[in-house]
């Protein structure tokens, strides 16, 4: 039986609508037809994993002013179509969006690894968050998370331009028995490949 990954992207979420209108805007046109094609290294994950892997990558709605309710109703409408042992993978705004889930509710199947990448955390009160709308969590709200799941890896680059390192150290010190994997040259996780995520999930 194939291992299953699931996998949620990251996104915007604005708790003010005007501040969401004014990044429309503001924010360049990212789909021109001139646009230089950008790949990412989810677009080879299933592929890079191999056959042995089944890969769940949902598009989840309406992320670029996205809301955590409606995140977790597509989430859990997955459920039916998941077994015991799934890898959870989110960056960014998603790893946010698993680690307040799981904060707060069980998943109806056993998971055997969950990937945190790129977690911002509202503990940290010097960043001005602006788009993490009302997915944003305190540590104590999350800290329940190593009693559900056995192995939480925490993965952030000291060169993310978006989120703080700090914020990686200040998760992995909020989950006791976490893993904390440290990069210095992945950014955002805006990188073309990732193969040492993938050679981690391989080697489970």
């Amino acid at each position: 039986m194939k291992q299953q990954v699931f996998y949620i992207h990251g996104g915007e979420s604005y708790s003010d609508y005007d501040k969401f209108l004014e990044r429309l805007r503001s924010k360049d046109i990212w789909d021109l037809p001139s646009a230089a094609p950008f790949k990412k290294w989810t677009s080879d994950l299933a592929e890079d994993l191999g056959e042995n892997y089944e890969v769940f990558m949902p598009a989840m709605p309406n992320k670029q002013n996205a809301k955590y309710e409606e995140w977790k109703i597509w989430f859990e409408r997955h459920f039916e179509h998941l077994r015991n042992n799934v890898v959870l993978i989110g960056c960014s705004l998603g790893s946010m969006f698993l680690a307040k889930y799981l904060g707060e509710n069980e998943l109806p199947v056993k998971i055997k690894a969950l990937y945190l990448m790129a977690t911002p955390v509202r503990d940290d009160e010097d960043f001005e968050d602006k788009e993490s709308g009302d997915f944003r969590f305190y540590l104590r709200e999350v800290s329940s998370l190593t009693r559900k799941v056995d192995k939480v890896f925490i993965l952030h680059s000291k060169d993310d331009f978006l989120v703080p390192y700090s914020h990686g150290v200040m998760l992995h010190k909020g989950l006791p028995g976490s893993e904390l994997i440290t990069f210095t040259d992945k950014n955002h996780f805006l990188v073309e490949e990732l193969p040492e995520l993938i050679e981690h999930i391989k080697a489970l």
